[in-house]
């Protein structure tokens, strides 16, 4: 990984309180896993981005090497890796997805 792709996934990541890395965008994913994560977030109701990052291996390498998590869809909340579907999908039925978000969300609902 290069210390631009670093830098860029850095930016975008602290740009966003909610990013997913995925296959896709939020109104044409390419996956169910990504697909079911866009679901997540539209149901909660929190403002999320999507990037797209399919067709960019480098990118994707590079993700892989900073959360040390091979598959897609990649989360990020506040600057904070959760994983992916398998791992959100548990958060949401027991609520704790909200809590997080909730949390995430406090200072710019105040």
């Amino acid at each position: 990984m290069t210390e631009t792709q670093k830098k860029e996934i850095q930016d975008e990541i602290a740009t966003h309180k909610i990013l997913v890395y995925g296959k896709g965008t939020k109104r044409a994913p390419r996956c169910g896993f990504t697909l079911e994560t866009i679901e997540f977030f539209n149901q909660l109701g929190f403002p999320f981005e999507v990037v797209d990052v399919l067709d960019n291996t480098e990118k994707r390498q590079a993700l892989t090497e900073m959360t040390d998590w091979p598959t897609l869809p990649k989360v990020f909340i506040n600057g904070t890796f959760y994983g992916d579907t398998d791992v959100l999908g548990p958060m949401v039925e027991n609520g704790e997805l909200e809590r997080v978000l909730a949390s995430a969300f406090a200072d710019a609902r105040a």
